[in-house]
């Protein structure tokens, strides 16, 4: 393929959930705030979407979801004071969250699922592709999905969707994709798609992960959407439109994603997330792998 398209600048991040999984710590933290070793989870999605070389974000957001504002502000109080103590380290932790890129808000006033928080982007977005991605799925920076992503639509235009392999029991927790192969081997055709169908319904074991590079035509099939799964407005029944006709917004392709991820929507995976990533840090691996040894040793 040889054919360009629009280069892509603008990241959407829907926020708006209430997080009730993690309740009662998400009463009056937002889910994308709890940490992740030493960062909110919010915080390594938009790192992926910067290292994608996507530098303009829009945060889509609802009530009680004000620190996300204030976490990638500035904070000249705080940075004043580890001014003056001369921590010049942590100084730059503070600062990197607010340099990270240009950062937009908008309220989701209606929670109506995430068709509809995708919507709330138009105006912003305007006529242009852009990305979407989901908070609760982090993945590993040494695994570059989205640039990869990216990469495809400006190759073959339309909308990009991730996809991972998942064991047959677990395909009613995601979209599923009907794929056909193409001359990529990491990209496949996609011709149909089923918002968390039945393990003996699924067309694949292919799963929807929570990236997306859209076609802005998507906005007007949203649009005309009507509720679906759960009476919420689903982006999986708008791209299953995009897929079932090209002349609307183009083809819908998908990355098949074999790479490291995390996933913090779910307390169990959250608690693994932050183990797998502690592990691997040079700060605290070391010594935190000698303790989780000796404790899975004694406990065993």
């Amino acid at each position: 393929m040889t054919q360009s398209h629009p280069r892509i600048s603008k990241a959407v991040i829907p926020a708006a959930g209430l997080g009730t999984r993690f309740l009662p710590a998400t009463k009056a933290t937002p889910k994308e705030m709890l940490p992740v070793v030493d960062k909110p989870a919010i915080q390594y999605v938009v790192e992926e979407a910067v290292s994608a070389g996507l530098d303009d974000v829009l945060m889509i957001t609802g009530r009680n979801k004000r620190p996300l504002e204030d976490h990638f502000d500035r904070n000249y109080e705080l940075e004043s004071a580890l001014q003056k103590k001369g921590d010049a380290d942590r100084l730059a932790k503070v600062q990197e969250s607010s340099d990270l890129a240009t950062m937009h808000y908008v309220r989701q006033g209606d929670p109506k699922g995430l068709g509809h928080a995708v919507l709330c982007a138009a105006p912003h977005v305007g006529h242009e592709p852009f990305a979407v991605l989901l908070g609760d799925d982090l993945i590993d920076p040494r695994d570059p999905l989205l640039q990869r992503m990216v990469e495809v639509q400006e190759q073959r235009g339309g909308s990009v969707v991730a996809l991972m392999e998942v064991e047959p029991e677990q395909i009613h927790l995601y979209g599923c994709a009907a794929v056909d192969p193409t001359d990529d081997g990491d990209v496949v055709k996609v011709h149909d798609l089923v918002e968390k169908p039945a393990a003996a319904d699924a067309p694949s074991n292919y799963a929807i992960i929570g990236r997306y590079v859209l076609d802005p035509h998507i906005f007007d099939i949203l649009r005309k959407t009507e509720p679906g799964r759960g009476g919420e407005i689903q982006l999986t029944d708008a791209l299953q439109q995009l897929a079932a006709d090209e002349k609307v917004g183009g083809p819908v392709h998908g990355v098949v994603f074999k790479g490291r991820r995390y996933d913090t929507g779910d307390r169990g995976d959250y608690l693994r997330a932050i183990v797998r990533l502690a592990c691997e840090r040079e700060d605290l691996g070391p010594d935190f792998r000698t303790w989780l040894r000796s404790y899975v040793a004694e406990e065993m």
